[in-house]
């Protein structure tokens, strides 16, 4: 058997096993772990095929940066407040698993048809994949897009940290009123008893 297929048959398995347990975790930190493990089995999975840039991104970005700003926002809110489980919306459990069978269905259709794969490579394609794909991708976007691409970046941004301030706003006063149910009642001293005034006589 070849090397390649060695290391698909062991994180195969692992990939699809850390993502039922992310699924089937109560621990908000737990699930962000096992997330990890799963973005790091596919991210081998990409160098195998032999996508070396995706094997990158995938370790960069995902595994490394998201999931950090994941674990920070899940820290800051705090693990140990517990989501009800309860259905706003009447029928979206339905309605998700409809959907999800929609995609897989759509994603099984899409490779029996065979669309987007092509046995023969667009013109031009050998001269812009000069250098390898990388290479490539990196003069594209650092040069062509660096604009769109760091407007994006900053856009990302703003939206995580204006998530946090607006959720640290709404939790504060129910921590404060929490903090103070929670204060022991110091017991009130007693009052001095006062002296019996005495009675004037009426003349």
């Amino acid at each position: 058997m070849a090397a390649d297929w060695i290391v698909f048959w062991v994180c195969a398995p692992i990939s699809i096993g850390s993502a039922i347990a992310m699924l089937l975790q109560r621990n908000a930190v737990h699930a962000a772990l096992f997330l990890i493990v799963n973005l790091f089995t596919v991210a081998v999975l990409y160098l195998v095929l032999g996508a070396p840039f995706l094997f990158a991104v995938q370790i960069i970005v995902y595994a490394g940066a998201i999931m950090v700003l994941f674990l920070f926002v899940i820290m800051l809110l705090g693990v140990d407040r517990e989501e009800r489980l309860v259905e706003r919306l009447r029928g979206q459990r339905t309605a998700a698993i409809l959907l999800g069978l929609g995609v897989v269905g759509e994603v099984v259709f899409a490779i029996r048809a065979g669309v987007g794969f092509s046995t023969r490579a667009p013109a031009g394609f050998g001269a812009a994949n000069g250098g390898g794909n990388p290479q490539a991708l990196g003069r594209l976007l650092f040069r062509a897009y660096f604009l769109p691409f760091e407007v994006t970046s900053i856009l990302l941004m703003v939206a995580a940290v204006a998530a946090m301030v607006l959720a640290r706003r709404r939790e504060r006063p129910v921590a404060s009123a929490e903090r103070r149910a929670q204060e022991p009642i110091e017991p009130s001293e007693p009052s001095e008893p006062s002296e019996p005034r005495e009675e004037e006589p009426v003349g």
